[in-house]
């Protein structure tokens, strides 16, 4: 085995895999069951406590997994040119800790007073918050925990994508066990307990991360330890200088929240900028090879919104839909609306395995599709989805819904996941030049941000102005009309990449 082949970590190995991959694993297990417990509960907190009608609360849960999405490009650029992924996932797990256990607190129930909706205005300001440490605990952590994957492996190891695989199988296993425990406390015996259980999963999760680090074999420390001990500003060195514009970026995502239009040009600037940027660094610094494999991985990343703006209705319409439209009742078990998401990371984490096995099974025999056509696949399979979804709720005139219908939804979003997730977090960091892999991951998450900014903007439509502004109340036959829509245009995009597949795999050069 050549030294090309494995350059990533070879001093700790465990079931053929690099034990530090098993860190990453658990850390990003105990993060990701923070937040969708949260966010499960999240739109019904909206509109059942704090009474938001479906549009605006559709707004609020867009702008705040936007901003989750959003903050990564800031926490990588800082992780790449001085913090390392080892200390800026670290800060982010401490702010994660502090977000979530803030949102355990909350003040009084809004309430109708003469037609008028009363909230506590206090509690709100706490809230966004709490909002805005996870917004930026996540930018500190998501993009970076990512990065050291890909470190643990050499960029030819055929184990990458079966690495990065069992690292999405984790992501998957927290979301799956915390949207189960999270989602029925904290809509069975108060909103608070659900949050509280949530904050306890994330410091569990900084907990395995700070006694695991002596498994990352060095692959996560600054690339220039003494910049960090540099004077910045005010004789504060800028290490502390960075910890300290941490505080700054919540504050900022604290404004944001609260004027959520704001944030979708925010992500539409900033998202095109950066691209901007990276090609500009192609150009520039990077051999033709180099630059053109940055072009792919640009386009990728750039196609991959229409994914997530159809994938993140999990957390807003289609909750509301499970929460008004479904029989929820399974083998004699009252299913909670926060608790159907679960399908999706069961699905996963039944999926993820056979798929691992199969791209290493049709790589030995040189038949696994290139990374474009895994891409295309996984916008025509959700799209169709939403469409054979849309089509099979107009048959259905009964007044609660058969929930097979959104069993079949949640497993086309499932394998088209697969089809694009974690295949496409391994191609980012395969692709992209080591000095700026960080960046170019965050721009992976900015453009998540638009995608799910865009969820947002996909079920505030399905709210509609109809029912009222104060009402949860989802219209129906518009959303269908909705989805159908969005579903043709996954699908064109789909056909789209299948269309640009062979200039694509030519300007990767060999990577697959």
């Amino acid at each position: 085995m050549s030294e090309d082949l494995y350059q990533g970590s070879q001093k700790r190995n465990f079931m053929g895999h690099p034990a530090g991959i098993y860190i990453c694993f658990l850390t990003e297990m105990w993060e990701r069951f923070s937040y969708y417990g949260m966010r499960a509960l999240l739109i019904l907190y909206l509109t059942k406590y704090h009474l938001f009608g479906a549009e605006k609360a559709s707004m609020i849960y867009g702008a705040f997994v936007g901003l989750v999405y959003m903050m990564p490009i800031i926490g990588g650029y800082l992780s790449d040119r001085y913090l390392g992924s080892r200390k800026a996932v670290t800060y982010g797990a401490i702010l994660l800790v502090l977000g979530h256990g803030l949102m355990a607190f909350h003040g009084s129930a809004a309430y109708m007073d003469g037609g008028v909706v009363v909230r506590d205005e206090l509690y709100l300001k706490v809230f966004f918050l709490a909002l805005a440490l996870i917004i930026t605990g996540v930018g500190f952590l998501k993009a970076n925990i990512t990065t050291i994957v890909g470190a643990l492996y050499g960029p030819k190891d055929p184990r990458r994508d079966s690495g990065f695989t069992i690292f999405y199988l984790g992501l998957n296993f927290g979301a799956f066990v915390s949207m189960l425990i999270v989602g029925y406390v904290g809509e069975t015996y108060g909103w608070n307990y659900g949050f509280s259980i949530a904050g306890i999963g994330m410091f569990c999760g900084l907990l395995v991360f700070l006694w695991g680090q002596k498994l990352l074999d060095g692959h996560a420390e600054p690339r220039n330890p003494a910049l960090l001990k540099e004077k910045a500003i005010w004789g504060i060195n800028k290490e502390n200088a960075i910890y300290l514009g941490g505080i700054v970026m919540v504050i900022t995502s604290w404004l944001l929240m609260q004027y959520q239009e704001l944030v979708g040009m925010l992500l539409g600037f900033s998202g095109f900028f950066m691209i901007g940027i990276i090609v500009l660094y192609g150009f520039i610094k990077c051999s033709k090879v180099e630059r053109e494999r940055l072009m792919v991985v640009c386009f990728l990343i750039v196609v991959q919104a229409v994914f997530w703006a159809l994938f993140e209705q999990q957390g807003a319409s289609l909750t509301l839909l499970a929460d008004q439209q479904f029989d929820k009742n399974l083998f004699g078990w009252q299913v909670k609306a926060s608790q159907v998401q679960t399908m999706n990371t069961l699905f996963v984490v039944l999926l993820a395995p056979l798929m691992a096995w199969l791209w290493v099974a049709l790589g030995k025999r040189n038949m696994e599709p290139s990374t474009p056509v895994k891409f295309g696949l996984s916008l025509i399979i959700i799209g169709a989805g939403y469409i054979i979804f849309s089509y099979g709720m107009g048959l259905d005139d009964s007044t609660s819904k058969n929930f097979l219908w959104l069993v079949f939804l949640y497993l086309s979003l499932s394998l088209a996941e697969l089809f694009l997730s974690p295949v496409g977090l391994s191609i980012v960091t395969k692709m992209s030049m080591p000095k700026i892999v960080g960046m170019v991951m965050g721009t992976w998450f900015l453009f998540m941000a638009v995608g799910n900014y865009l969820a947002g903007i996909i079920s505030s439509l399905a709210g509609g102005a109809e029912h009222g502004e104060t009402s949860a109340q989802l219209d129906v036959a518009a959303t269908m009309d909705i989805y159908t829509f969005v579903g043709t245009v996954s699908i064109g995009v789909g056909i789209f990449i299948f269309l640009m597949t062979p200039l694509l795999k030519k300007a990767m050069h060999g990577v697959h």
